[in-house]
């Protein structure tokens, strides 16, 4: 495994460097085709922030690209916590590659599937509304009031369905489809 640690607002020790090595090394034993990990630990310097120990890692496999993000009050504690995260990213990934290698009666290699494993995610809400055209800015304000993460409106000048949405960073994006 090449592991690669990098550190934003925050030099990286080598005991923090350590523990990420061990820490991570589990991974490398889940998964046999694990080519790279990307660490990126991160200090946020805003007050109001009590959780401010982040670590995002970002896994390059033969497969699926697996990335994860935790934050807490203590470095060691976001690394642990994100390398539990990621360890059930890998168990869902292969159980996932074993349900696809059935053979053609429909049963796997190993005995029988019962139906619940096929279906896969389910939706377990659905809402219905109506969309009012609006300005990009009058859409912020209405996302503000309403304290989700994203909105969805109707464009005025453009007439097509829009989403504005709160960005990690700070600031809204806004996600104009195109047709």
């Amino acid at each position: 495994m090449r592991l690669q640690v990098k550190g934003k607002n925050l030099e990286v020790s080598d005991s923090i460097r350590r523990h990420a090595e061990e820490k991570l090394g589990k991974l490398d034993r889940q998964l046999h085709e694990l080519t790279q990990v990307e660490l990126e630990l991160c200090v946020e310097k805003n007050p109001s922030i009590a959780q401010n120990q982040v670590a995002e890692a970002t896994v390059w496999t033969k497969g699926p690209t697996l990335r994860a993000r935790e934050a807490s009050t203590d470095m060691k504690a976001s690394i642990d916590q994100l390398t539990e995260k990621l360890l059930r990213q890998v168990e869902h990934y292969r159980a996932k590659r074993s349900r696809r290698q059935t053979r053609g009666n429909g049963t796997p290699p190993g005995g029988s599937m019962s139906i619940d494993e096929e279906i896969g995610p389910k939706i377990v809400k659905s809402k219905q509304f109506s969309v009012k055209p609006m300005h990009a800015e009058e859409a912020v304000l209405q996302l503000e009031l309403i304290g989700h993460d994203f909105f969805v409106f109707r464009n005025e000048e453009t007439d097509e369905v829009n989403v504005i949405y709160r960005r990690r960073g700070g600031g809204y994006g806004l996600i104009e489809p195109q047709t």
